[in-house]
C-alpha cells in the first residue's frame, strides 16, 4: 500500500506549485528529489503525466485525470488527520513562525517562548524580518503582519489588535527646542524617520473630522529600523514617530516623552495569518490562541503608559 502511495504528493504539489523547482522547495526537497519520484510514479503507471521541456511543464491528458483524483484522495487523507490530530490533548511537531523584527521580538517572542515551556514537544523556528513572506512557497506555518492585508485566497486572517503610533522626543531635546504647540509647528523641528529603499514614511495624524493629514518636520535623520530610531530620539537629535507599544517602555524609564499621543494618530491593525488548508494542525491552532490571547492585552498595556 505505501508503495502505491509513493510520489502522489511530489506529483500533487508540482501541479500546484507550476514547476518541479518551486515545488522542491516547498516540500524541503532537492528539485532532483521530486524528480525522480515523479519519474518512479510514471513508470509504476505507465503512463506519462507531464509535458515536459526546458522551459515549462504541462500535464497531459492522463496526468488531468490522475492529478483530480489525486486531490480528492489527499482531501480524505487530510480530513482523517484532521480528525486524529484534533484528539491529541498536547501540540507536537515543527512550527514555522515569521513576524516582522522589533514587533517580533517584543510582543511575538514571548508568547511563543511560552508556549513553549507549555509543551515540551513542541519545536519552533521563529524568523523576524520586515519583508513579507510567501508563507506557502517558504513553509511557513503562520505570520504575524502589520498593515493592510491584500486580498488572498491563499491565506486566512485572524485580527491580534491594532498598533497606534505616537510623536515623542528626549526631554533633552525638549528642554533645548520646546515642545510642538501644534501641527504646525512641527515643521521647525527635526524629525526621525522611518525609510527603506529610498521612501520615507509619512507621520500621519487624524484632523478631528475623520481626515487623515501628513504632518511635515525636519526629517534629517532615517533609518530602516524602528529600534534605531527610538535610540536616536532618546540622544535627543529630534522628534520620532514611534509604535506606542515600543515607545512606552522608555517612558516608563524617563528616556521619552509625548508630544502627540496614541489617540490623535491612527492605527494600524494587526493579525495573524496562515495558509488555508483542509484541516488546522494542533500546533498551529494552539500558536494562534495563543496570539489572540496575548497580543492584545500586550499592546494594549504599552499603550497605557
Amino acid at each position: 500500500m505505501s508503495d502505491r502511495l509513493n510520489g502522489i504528493s511530489a506529483f500533487v504539489e508540482a501541479v500546484e506549485a507550476g514547476s518541479f523547482a518551486l515545488a522542491a522547495q516547498r516540500m524541503r526537497l532537492t528539485r532532483s528529489a521530486v524528480g525522480k519520484s515523479i519519474a518512479r510514479l510514471e513508470q509504476r503507471l505507465g503512463v506519462r503525466l507531464f509535458h515536459r521541456t526546458t522551459r515549462s511543464q504541462s500535464l497531459t491528458e492522463e496526468g488531468q485525470a490522475y492529478y483530480e483524483r489525486c486531490v480528492r484522495a489527499l482531501a480524505e487523507l487530510d480530513a482523517g488527520a484532521s480528525a486524529l490530530d484534533s484528539g491529541k490533548r498536547e501540540p507536537a511537531g515543527c512550527l514555522r513562525v515569521t513576524a516582522p523584527v522589533l514587533f517580533g521580538r517584543h510582543c511575538v517572542a514571548p508568547v511563543f517562548l511560552a508556549l513553549g515551556r507549555r509543551y515540551p514537544r513542541l519545536k519552533m523556528e521563529m524568523s523576524f524580518n520586515d519583508r513579507v513572506v510567501d508563507l506557502v512557497d517558504e513553509g511557513y506555518d503562520l505570520a504575524v503582519r502589520i498593515g493592510k492585508l491584500p486580498d488572498s485566497g491563499s491565506l486566512v486572517a485572524r485580527r491580534l489588535g491594532a498598533q497606534r503610533m505616537v510623536i515623542c522626543a528626549a526631554p533633552s531635546y525638549l528642554a533645548e527646542h520646546g515642545k510642538p504647540a501644534g501641527t504646525d509647528d512641527l515643521s521647525r523641528h527635526v524629525g526621525i524617520a522611518y525609510g527603506r529603499s529610498g521612501r520615507v514614511s509619512p507621520w500621519r495624524i487624524s484632523d478631528g473630522a475623520g481626515r487623515i493629514v501628513e504632518l511635515r518636520a525636519d526629517i534629517r535623520f532615517v533609518f530602516d529600523d524602528l529600534q534605531a530610531i527610538a535610540d536616536a530620539a532618546m540622544a535627543g537629535l529630534g522628534l520620532a514617530w514611534l509604535p506606542c507599544w515600543l515607545m512606552a517602555q522608555h517612558a516608563r524609564a524617563g528616556q521619552l516623552e509625548i508630544v502627540m499621543g496614541c489617540d490623535s494618530l491612527p492605527a494600524t491593525e494587526i493579525h495573524v495569518v496562515w495558509p488555508q488548508s483542509h484541516y488546522l494542525p494542533t500546533k498551529t491552532r494552539a500558536a494562534i490562541d495563543a496570539l489572540v490571547a496575548e497580543i492584545p492585552g500586550m499592546v494594549g498595556q504599552f499603550e497605557q503608559a
